[in-house]
């Protein structure tokens, strides 16, 4: 059975204010009062009476933090009888002071103050009508100010109250907030690997196919040209499995991973030479004067050639030619990659690189796309680049040429040249 401990802390209290009230009632009777030169004229001496008035006016006390306005006028009733009937010098008032100062504690500032009043007011009343004649101005002075300190004692607690739960409140707003954020940079970074890990596979696999198919041709007429294709494909896959080592090493908690720079446009020469020996001749074009990229445009501009590249390895056919072109101009990058194939014709008749995304039409930068003819169907790849180049404000077009072939283009702008 589960016990309300508030409860059961007030009514131990109530039993502490009615006890201690009861004492002081018996200690400081008329003879008392007399001996140590107080007027005692008027002032009933202690009794039965009196000593269950002081408990009547203490059980309040109980329900001081459910209802404390009620519970102070409830014990109000016997405090004022105890003073009508003479009895004592205010000893009588310490449940008042604990009812008072739980109305200024847990009640808003309207209903304190009408309980400050309320206390006065009954203060005044009893002196008025009380038979004893022995307290001075300046005593009665004394008890409203500490009436009024009492209520300021309890006024100051609710505030101090109040401002804990503001900073609990606030703490865990944050903490909301907080958990939010993280949340969504889980989210950013698992799409971040998810590009990475797609354009880094779907490169290195389809170069590795392209070679497997080329050692399979010549296996048996030439085992030279094979075993040169086999290295080429083990070179390759290494290549990838140390590129997504790196990427994906930041997830692992138990090691730390083995970190390295990121590619960029200086491993553009590399890549050429890699789609060359792929099968598929490549030319690179650097114009302008080189300037050194931020890491992000620089990895953008890297992914999306590699990109252009393997749907070219991929779609363009036997035969066809690929040249990449990267012009620095002062305020922005222009990456280029075209090629001059006609695709592989499927069953539709339809080259299948336009079923892989190649008859979208130019893209603005934010997501749409002007399409000439039916809509194609773009690959993860393509839409990976979408997201690279509106990540950085860029402009994206990707589509046929008039005379064949087919373009990947973008703009990434350079704040202040760079």
């Amino acid at each position: 059975m589960r016990i309300d401990r508030s409860s059961l802390h007030d009514t131990v209290l109530a039993g502490v204010v009615a006890a201690a009230s009861v004492a002081l009632f018996a200690l400081y009777g008329p003879d008392r009062l007399q001996a140590e030169g107080i007027p005692v004229e008027g002032v009933r001496p202690p009794d039965l009476l009196g000593a269950l008035l002081l408990v009547v006016a203490s059980v309040p006390v109980v329900v001081r933090r459910r209802w404390p306005l009620a519970g102070l006028c409830a014990g109000m009733v016997p405090e004022t009888l105890l003073t009508v009937l003479g009895y004592g010098l205010g000893m009588s008032g310490l449940a008042g002071l604990v009812l008072l100062f739980s109305v200024a504690s847990y009640r808003g500032l309207a209903v304190a103050l009408a309980g400050l009043v309320l206390s006065l007011v009954t203060y005044v009343a009893g002196i008025v009508s009380s038979p004893i004649r022995a307290g001075t101005v300046s005593e009665y002075v004394v008890t409203a100010v500490v009436l009024v300190a009492v209520w300021g004692a309890g006024r100051s607690l609710r505030l101090r109250r109040a401002y804990l739960e503001e900073l609990k409140d606030r703490a865990a707003r944050l903490e909301r907030a907080h958990a939010a954020d993280t949340r969504a940079a889980r989210a950013e970074e698992r799409s971040r690997i998810a590009r990475e890990l797609h354009d880094v596979v779907a490169h290195h696999v389809s170069v590795m196919t392209v070679q497997a198919a080329a050692a399979r041709r010549v296996l048996a007429a030439d085992p030279d040209l094979a075993r040169e294709a086999l290295s080429a494909i083990e070179h390759t896959g290494r290549l990838a499995m140390t590129e997504m080592r790196n990427i994906v090493g930041v997830l692992r908690t138990d090691t730390r991973a083995e970190l390295g720079p990121q590619p960029g446009v200086r491993d553009l020469p590399a890549l050429v030479e890699q789609m060359r020996e792929a099968g598929l001749p490549t030319r690179l074009r650097v114009e302008g004067a080189p300037v050194p990229l931020p890491a992000g445009v620089d990895l953008a501009a890297y992914r999306l050639v590699q990109e252009g590249l393997t749907n070219s390895l991929r779609h363009a056919g036997a035969g066809a030619e690929a040249v990449v072109t990267v012009r620095y101009e002062p305020y922005e990058l222009d990456v280029r990659v075209r090629d001059d194939g006609k695709g592989a014709v499927t069953q539709g008749g339809k080259g299948a690189a336009a079923q892989a995304g190649k008859g979208a039409g130019p893209q603005d930068g934010k997501g749409g796309a002007a399409q000439d003819g039916p809509p194609a169907t773009a690959g993860h790849g393509l839409v990976g680049i979408r997201e690279r180049v509106a990540l950085y404000g860029g402009i994206l077009n990707i589509g046929p040429l008039p005379g064949g072939g087919f373009e990947v283009r973008a703009r990434l702008p350079l704040k202040d040249g760079q």
